[in-house]
């Protein structure tokens, strides 16, 4: 008899102790994400990034060896799993490099906590573009026997003066019944529609004014941030912050919108983000002690590939010139028709966008930091995957965004990861022989390195003469942590021993190649849209540094290495998480909510990717600091000795 192949295989994962099962020769990243595992993929499991490592602990897949796994890690059942297809029940591994650890988000959750990123806007009020009213009406008689619904509009103006008002005709069944439940006494909750009228979104009986609240949040490609907002008191009940879902897709942007292009990628992409607003929804609510259904608005900042993703949108004309976004200006959209479990009558606010890679997280930034009310001329700069850039003033106000890369992030790094537990942050180095002083996230050993150590241990290698400015090593030193290896020269971090993946941790002249390209589309990107005014960088007066990676980033390394203008620097302000701030605050003020629409039209975008003079600032960047040495004057090199 045949033996007859089973539909179905188990898979086992660890040290996540989760259990899951998949058709025969089902690719093992797919099983992986379906069943809510991560495992690290900057390239979204295209293969070409190698950072996807697993342990066949038990059982077969079919997969060949790729430069990224060595031949004794290939005997011992090392595989990338975006390149792995399941033909027997497996026990896995995720090895320590390829895991996502949530260390450094708890981290930063109680820095949200604290208020990290505090508003540098002011003139606004507290007045939120949702709100509960309470309505008393005279209960219907023979002589006074209006309808229902003009009953209640009727009462909306002589108790608060309300015209031009809605009501969603959802409400229209239950009219009647509340009314009468709550004897003629409602809770009516109003949302601001445009500036010309209002929407009735929630009747409630009696009076429910206590229970009223909102969301904010930052969906990031990264992370997701949110804060749950009691709109009665202006202030955040609890703050949650979480992996996107999306990441296991690709780190970047344009491995997404590629992602999305595949058969039901979109659908998986949108579901991902859903799930992960979902948790922390849950989280935030029972951390709050309220229910869900007394949420009534959200307020959602994020870069315009994310908003599009998150709203079903499809994403590929963001990356195909001219480049255009499906919408700037999104409608409000019911938040449970996007699966995000919430009442019905809750309703997703989108900040505006402004170009394909200008999205709502730079408005909301802008907003929050008060940039477009300042009279000095100030430069905005969001650091990540996609650089954003915006300088002006109250009268005007220009923008930009370059594709910097993974690198940031620690992709494209041969031991890069996400900044978490066990990744090297802190860095120095002693200058008599040369062995390095790390410091690791969350004190333990190293796993390997996140993008702001990547920035302290180049700009401290070149400080102290052992890589040159073109980034390669001075193979005259004789260290014994400079040695030549499979991508060029290398130094060794961490032995093996000291590590807990068991093998050197080093970085590469391929390593510091990428975080030079990186850094040049950043710097280039700043001084080909300060340029663009007739300005130079050193005319602006203030550099304002947004995202949770600017908090982290030593400013001088930052700029040893040529990522940020060499100016005094008492001119840079760090402003935390600009977008969440931007969000929270549209949340709270009907007048912000307006200012983020007025600075959205405010902005006049700088496409760069076709720009010949950002490509001549590119390449005369593409040296540490830079090709012309005199715009860094602060920056001094040593020269390595040979010992």
């Amino acid at each position: 008899m045949a033996k007859v192949s089973p539909e179905k295989l188990n898979i086992h994962f660890n040290p996540y102790n989760v259990d899951t099962t998949a058709k025969p020769g089902s690719n093992l990243m797919e099983a992986a994400v379906a069943a809510g595992v991560h495992i690290n993929a900057s390239c979204g499991g295209t293969g070409v990034c190698g950072t996807c490592k697993v342990l066949i602990r038990k059982g077969e897949v079919e997969s060949t060896r790729t430069k990224w796994i060595s031949t004794k890690e290939y005997e011992s059942g090392i595989r990338q799993a975006c390149q792995s297809q399941i033909i027997s029940d497996l026990i896995v591994d995720i090895l320590p490099e390829s895991r996502m650890e949530k260390g450094v988000l708890l981290r930063e959750k109680k820095q949200m906590a604290a208020g990290a990123a505090m508003s540098l806007a002011d003139g606004w009020s507290f007045d939120p573009p949702v709100k509960k009213l309470l309505v008393t009406l005279p209960q219907p008689t023979l002589e006074d026997n209006i309808s229902d619904l003009s009953r209640l509009l009727k009462g909306l103006k002589q108790q608060y003066s309300l015209d031009n008002v809605l009501l969603d005709t959802d409400l229209l069944p239950k009219l009647a019944g509340v009314l009468r439940d709550g004897g003629w006494q409602v809770t009516v909750t109003t949302l601001l529609e445009n500036d010309s009228y209002l929407r009735i979104v929630n009747i409630e009986p009696g009076d429910a004014r206590a229970r009223h609240y909102s969301l904010a949040f930052d969906i990031g490609t990264t992370a997701i941030r949110g804060q749950l907002l009691d709109l009665n008191r202006g202030k955040a009940l609890a703050q949650s912050i979480e992996y996107n879902r999306q990441i296991s897709y690709g780190e970047d942007v344009i491995s997404r919108i590629v992602q999305s292009q595949k058969a039901g990628g979109l659908k998986k992409l949108q579901w991902a983000v859903v799930a992960t607003l979902n948790d922390m929804i849950k989280i935030m609510t029972a951390e709050a002690g309220i229910k869900t259904v007394d949420i009534c608005h959200l307020v959602v900042a994020a870069n315009s590939v994310m908003v599009q993703l998150l709203l079903g949108l499809d994403p590929k004309y963001l990356r195909l010139s001219p480049y255009v976004p499906t919408v700037n200006n999104i409608p409000l959209v019911r938040a449970n028709i996007l699966g995000i479990e919430l009442g019905e009558h809750a309703y997703l606010y989108t900040m505006p966008l402004v170009a394909s890679y200008v999205g709502g997280d730079i408005v909301a930034g802008v907003l929050g930091t008060g940039l477009y009310q300042r009279e000095t001329v100030t430069l905005y700069i969001d650091i990540g995957t996609n650089g954003e850039m915006v300088i002006g003033n109250s009268d005007w106000m220009v923008t930009a965004a370059c594709s910097a890369g993974p690198t940031f992030e620690g992709g494209g790094i041969k031991h890069g990861m996400i900044a978490a537990a066990g990744a090297i942050e802190g860095f120095d180095i002693n200058p008599m022989n040369y062995e390095p002083i790390i410091d690791v996230i969350g004190g333990e050993r190293p796993k390997g390195i996140c993008g702001s150590g990547l920035i302290n241990i180049v700009a401290t290698l070149l400080k102290a003469g052992i890589i040159t400015q073109n980034g390669k090593f001075n193979t005259a030193l004789q260290s014994k942590r400079v040695r030549k290896g499979n991508d060029g020269y290398e130094y060794v971090l961490a032995w093996a021993p000291e590590t807990q993946i068991d093998k050197d941790i080093i970085i590469t002249e391929v390593d510091i190649d990428n975080l030079i390209r990186s850094k040049a589309a950043m710097y280039a990107g700043c001084q080909t849209l300060v340029k663009s005014i007739g300005a130079s960088c050193s005319d602006m007066e203030h550099v304002i540094i947004a995202g949770t990676f600017g908090c982290n980033i030593n400013i001088e390394n930052a700029v040893t290495i040529g990522l940020l203008p060499d100016l005094p620097r008492e001119r840079f302000i760090f402003i935390g998480n600009g977008s969440l701030l931007g969000a929270r605050l549209t949340s709270y003020s009907k007048d912000m909510l307006r200012d983020g629409r007025r600075i959205a039209t405010m902005m006049t975008n700088i496409e760069l990717s076709e720009n010949a003079d950002f490509m001549d600032n590119y390449i005369a960047a593409l040296f540490l600091p830079h090709t012309h040495a005199e715009v860094f004057p602060s920056v001094t090199i040593e020269k390595g000795r040979a010992n």
